[in-house]
């Protein structure tokens, strides 16, 4: 296969993980503290470099030995570093009570006042920004922080359609960041009328969209059902933003810590299809293994792989990150 010669800009919050390998931090002698980068958009971004598509990342991040090590880790990832910006005084993190996200345990974010959550317009050089970009990767997380970083979303999605950019988005519902006063579903539609890639699942398509949901949905539904059920989803949101012209979701389940079944569904206006399903019982880490699956989607629509290679390639992306510990994947498909 010839080397695609696209260039993707994955844009959003740089994280910190600390993840305590008890089901509590206080209390227990036998805890101890694990570090972790991430960040849903960074995740995407390594295994975008890892599997050979030219990839740079944006954030904002205070210039100290912390930002230059994790930027450091990036590079090693294939992950060009040179478009971050480095202001303001602290890096979001988030705080995860139990272990690899193997349970439901508690997670706490602490992104208020972050150098992300501080950026504004006219902090950004949108003709830098973009400079050398032909696709531009970006979260419902990011219009999730704030009032501001919302409108910053949709400043960046206009000046990428300026320069005839393709986009896409990753439905990421996180319902403790929807926190001042507007809920997803008055911001997202307007955002997801610039996209034309669009990966979430159901149950995010429902409450950022609107698109229909079936409230007996649940682990016991055959597969049969869900397909069917996503093909119709996907639809009413090529409806209802004439640009989205690709839709993926990803399907995870899981009966206890160490098992998951896997598998997605790729849908166009011509094309539904989906993926065999994929099993295991001994998950390491299942935190990030959607944004595997979105830079597996992204890697496979540049190579312009037929449609069933296409969810195929995503899917099995997705899958391999739950036995990588931490949030960044290694890329393997």
């Amino acid at each position: 296969m010839n080397k695609p010669n696209k260039r993707v800009l994955c844009f959003g919050e740089l994280l910190v993980r600390l993840q305590s390998t008890a089901d509590s931090f206080f209390g227990n002698q036998q805890n101890t503290l694990k570090i972790y980068a991430g960040g849903s958009e960074a995740n995407v971004a390594v295994t975008l470099g890892q599997l050979g598509i030219a990839t740079s990342y944006f954030t904002a991040v205070p210039k100290n030995a912390i930002s230059k090590e994790i930027e450091s880790i990036l590079e090693s990832k294939q992950v060009d570093t040179s478009k971050i910006l480095h202001q303001g005084d602290r890096i979001g993190s988030y705080f995860l009570l139990s272990a690899n996200g193997l349970t439901s345990g508690e997670v706490i974010y602490d992104r208020k006042y972050s150098a992300f959550s501080d950026l504004k317009v006219e902090n950004i050089n949108w003709d830098k920004l973009y400079d050398g970009i032909d696709w531009f990767h970006f979260t419902a997380i990011t219009p999730a922080l704030n009032e501001s970083l919302a409108y910053l979303t949709e400043v960046a999605l206009e000046e990428a359609i300026k320069r005839n950019i393709t986009i896409s988005v990753d439905l990421n519902y996180r319902s403790k960041l929807w926190q001042y006063g507007k809920d997803p579903i008055e911001i997202m539609p307007n955002l997801i009328r610039y996209a034309d890639v669009v990966m979430g699942n159901i149950w995010a398509s429902n409450k950022m969209l609107g698109t229909s949901i079936q409230e007996h949905l649940d682990r016991s539904t055959s597969k049969e059902e869900y397909v069917n059920f996503a093909n119709q989803v996907a639809y009413e949101m090529m409806e209802k933003f004439p640009k989205v012209s690709q839709v993926a979701n990803t399907y995870r389940f899981m009966d206890n810590p160490k098992h998951n079944l896997f598998y997605g569904t790729y849908h166009t206006r011509e094309t539904n299809v989906f993926s065999d399903t994929r099993e295991t019982f001994e998950v390491i880490d299942r935190i990030g293994s959607g944004d595997a699956f979105m830079g597996g989607l992204i890697y496979a629509l540049i190579n312009e792989l037929p449609a069933q290679e296409i969810i195929d390639t995503a899917t099995a992306a997705g899958f391999e990150k739950l036995f990588v510990k931490g949030d960044l994947g290694n890329g393997k498909i």
